[in-house]
């Protein structure tokens, strides 16, 4: 049963690679990892670590770029590897020899990637709302096809101008649809939703690091449609399929179970995601899509399906739980029914 009293508490952690800001709950029990993704920070996970059952130690660490963390530049050439390297130098700063990940958005590619290059860390792992196992932008089927052979339409320079810019000036308006503020509330989750803590939130959103070195990171520019290439430094370089492609889990032996939770109206990642220039260009929204044949809309739920399927069939296993009426966070929309799912996996996969 889950203990709503339970105290969080901030700590920096020095760690071998950067100090790292985590959020924890709990001294003993079986750990569990909660993992951010973009634009947010472990304050994310804030209302779930206070419920977490007891017999669990709780940790949702800052990832790079984000939060209280140090800020040390993001390799994007690495693909994930920055930060699935970061999580497994936290794990030895703490003494953790497994623990059980939830990871949400990029932070389940970060898990993903974690568990190719070290399986034997990872116990479990919830996704939620995952980035596809191709990255975020510029493929076109569900093998992950690239639309270019630069990669064009995905990486640093896919970021609303608007947007980084009001990230940078800590804006707390409702301006313009692409204040932060409209932006969590709009896209992070479905509306009308609106979260008790939204300040708290937003607080976490305003605390991404904007740079070339960070959020969003630097690009290239393209002959191709829709004009920008990934660069190689920054966040959303990290996530563009020029570097990151963690398909090889289909493949992964004595790999870890998946719990795959995601909402039916997810306006971030999905097969019709409004921050996908295919599904933008196709929409009007950008001028000069060139068409289906060369860049519809990426199927990022049916990528991710398929690698998953495949991972089945080479032995391991995965359930997928679809939320209705909910956007890209479901533990924060439908926390109650997120964590219905979340404790029996939690007690199941203790070891």
């Amino acid at each position: 049963m889950a203990d709503s009293s339970r105290k969080v508490e901030k700590r920096d952690i020095p760690t071998a690679r950067l100090a790292v800001c985590a959020r924890l709950v709990g001294e003993e029990g079986f750990p569990v990892i909660f993992v951010h993704g973009n634009c947010s920070s472990g304050a994310f996970f804030e209302s779930l670590l206070k419920t977490l059952p007891a017999g669990f130690r709780g940790i949702a660490p800052d990832m790079r770029g984000y939060g209280e963390t140090e800020p040390k530049t993001i390799d994007a050439t690495r693909g994930m590897r920055d930060f699935s390297d970061d999580l497994l130098a936290l794990m030895d700063a703490l003494s953790l020899k497994r623990a059980v990940f939830v990871a949400h958005s990029a932070g389940a590619g970060m898990v993903m990637q974690l568990s190719l290059d070290h399986p034997e860390r990872v116990a479990g792992v919830v996704v939620e709302a995952p980035l596809s196992p191709y990255g975020f932008g510029g493929t076109k089927d569900a093998d992950g096809t690239p639309c270019w052979a630069d990669f064009a339409g995905s990486g640093g320079g896919t970021a609303n101008p608007d947007f980084v810019q009001r990230l940078k000036s800590k804006d707390r308006s409702t301006e313009t649809p692409t204040s932060p503020r409209n932006v969590m509330n709009g896209c992070y989750v479905k509306p009308p939703f609106r979260h008790p803590d939204e300040e708290l939130l937003l607080d976490s959103v305003l605390n991404t690091h904007v740079s070339d070195e960070l959020y969003p990171g630097n690009f290239t520019k393209s002959d191709n449609w829709p004009g920008v290439a990934p660069g190689t430094t920054g966040m959303n370089n990290a996530m563009a399929p020029r570097y990151y492609n963690t398909s090889s889990f289909a493949a992964l032996k004595d790999g870890p179970d998946v719990l795959w939770i995601r909402g039916a109206d997810d306006a971030i990642v999905s097969d019709t995601s409004l921050f996908d220039f295919g599904f933008l260009g196709k929409l009007g929204a950008v001028p000069g899509w060139p068409g289906d044949e060369k860049y519809p809309p990426q199927p990022m739920v049916s990528q991710m399906r398929g690698v998953m399927e495949r991972y089945a069939k080479n032995g391991g296993r995965f359930r997928e739980v679809v939320l209705q009426d909910t956007g890209h966070s479901p533990h924060l929309e439908k926390t109650q029914e997120f964590e219905a799912l979340l404790t029996p996996f939690l007690q199941e996969h203790a070891r």
